[in-house]
């Protein structure tokens, strides 16, 4: 059976890993003559990429897959990732889905499509994720219109923190070899892309897997190599691989972004036990000092759970007291989510959902008012802008982009359109609105 002409819908649940193995699956079915719809539109093929990181993303995946079904009975209907990682369980729960797709199985989705069309028959393809070592490669994909690039380098993860399915949904740590990613950069540079963000389910542990010694740190420094890539960008990062050799190697890398995500959860040391996370909060800022020691400004970034179980207000209290004391560019705030399968769902005292959003919301004023202070810095300085796309703001035309901090600026545009996808030099001036700093070429 052909797929040639075939018309395919894609909506992507969850995180830069799911839109990263999208973009895989796309350019599969590209390869096949497939053609792609918005997935307002009515297709023949509708794949759902999901997620499962929390209770709620899995709600909000079963209601995707539903209200597709709805929107058009006829389509064949594809669930993949992680959400459907318990197979048994959702092919009670969603009967119209025709074919499950499991992880470590999306690069099979041009040839189960084809058994599909030949058998008509409802089909699942899993494999058991947390027995396997092998990595699922994608060919070398990004596509037209974009300036950034993710790179995934790695997946799976082997901390088992106390609240989190992601280990047993995505299995053990897998790391991609480091030729097939230096290899998609180089055809991703030869395309156009200036940044490139690397991208996995656990990167800090990219490479711990192999025979033969390959860190993160050195990856880095074969990418950095690379010509025509300006900017390298790294994904979230455990405290733990902040030491000063890989700081100190980093910061002779220019191409890396000073931009660092640090997974933090909370800042009270009871509760990081309970969570298994595997620092205290004095580690973890002796990881922010050292970064601040080899950056003038880093931007630094972070996690927080709020109202995990047994979190008191004191302990609660004493994490916002620690996030002020820390002075993060940015602080992404989750309500903890009871997942089932985790050790954290059997805890007692589990937070009251009212007082989970209080705390959030105060979290949330806190990192308002951090990022805007961490911006402020910037006002009269020179900076590079990497130019990602054009909008309307108060019938103005303006360019906008990010700067190596990750810092969001708007410049009235010069070329129009012409200028995106290039790295200029701007000068920034003040702050434009909530969203923006205001910057003119230099």
């Amino acid at each position: 059976m052909e797929l040639r002409n075939k018309t395919v819908s894609f909506i992507t649940l969850g995180c830069k890993v799911n839109q990263y193995e999208t973009d895989g699956m796309c350019h599969l079915l590209e390869q096949e003559g497939c053609i792609f719809v918005p997935e307002q539109e009515k297709a023949d093929i509708a794949i759902v990429n999901t997620c499962a990181v929390t209770n709620i993303a899995s709600r909000k995946s079963r209601q995707m897959l539903h209200r597709v079904k709805k929107k058009n009975p006829d389509v064949i209907l594809i669930a993949a990732g992680c959400y459907i990682q318990n197979v048994e369980q959702v092919l009670r729960e969603l009967p119209e889905v025709d074919i499950f797709l499991g992880n470590n199985q999306k690069r099979h989705i041009a040839e189960f499509l084809k058994l599909y069309q030949k058998r008509q028959d409802r089909q699942a393809h899993k494999i058991d994720i947390n027995h396997t070592s092998e990595y699922e490669e994608f060919s070398c994909i990004g596509s037209s219109g974009h300036t950034r690039a993710f790179v995934k380098i790695q997946d799976g993860c082997n901390q088992f923190c106390s609240y989190c399915i992601i280990p047993y949904v995505r299995g053990r740590v897998r790391s991609r070899k480091p030729s097939d990613i230096c290899a998609e950069a180089e055809t991703l540079a030869a395309r156009g892309y200036r940044e490139l963000v690397l991208t996995g389910i656990h990167i800090s542990s990219y490479g711990s897997d192999f025979e033969t010694k390959c860190s993160l740190l050195t990856l880095l420094g074969k990418l950095h190599e690379i010509e025509g890539i300006e900017r390298i960008r790294l994904g979230s990062l455990e405290p733990g691989i902040i030491t000063e050799e890989f700081v100190k190697k980093v910061s002779d890398m220019p191409k890396v972004c000073p931009h660092f995500h640090l997974s933090l959860q909370s800042g009270c040391d009871a509760t990081l036990k309970r969570m298994n996370r595997h620092y205290t909060t004095k580690q973890y800022k002796e990881r922010c000092d050292l970064l601040r020691t080899y950056y003038s400004y880093p931007a630094l970034t972070t996690d927080i759970i709020v109202g995990f179980p047994g979190e008191t207000i004191r302990e609660f209290e004493q994490t916002e007291k620690f996030l002020k004391e820390l002075q993060f560019y940015e602080i992404h705030v989750f309500p903890y989510s009871i997942r089932e399968g985790t050790n954290a769902a059997k805890l007692p005292e589990q937070v009251d959902g009212v007082e989970k959003k209080k705390r959030s919301e105060r979290l949330l004023t806190l990192t308002k008012e951090q990022k805007k202070k961490f911006e402020q810095q910037f006002i009269g300085r020179k900076e590079q802008v990497l130019l990602e796309e054009q909008v309307m703001i108060e019938g103005h035309c303006y360019l906008i982009g990010h700067t190596m901090h990750y810092v969001k600026l708007a410049v009235l545009s010069e070329n129009g359109r012409d200028d995106i996808g290039s790295v200029r030099g701007v000068i920034i001036k003040k702050r434009l609105n909530e969203e923006y700093l205001l910057a003119d070429f230099s």
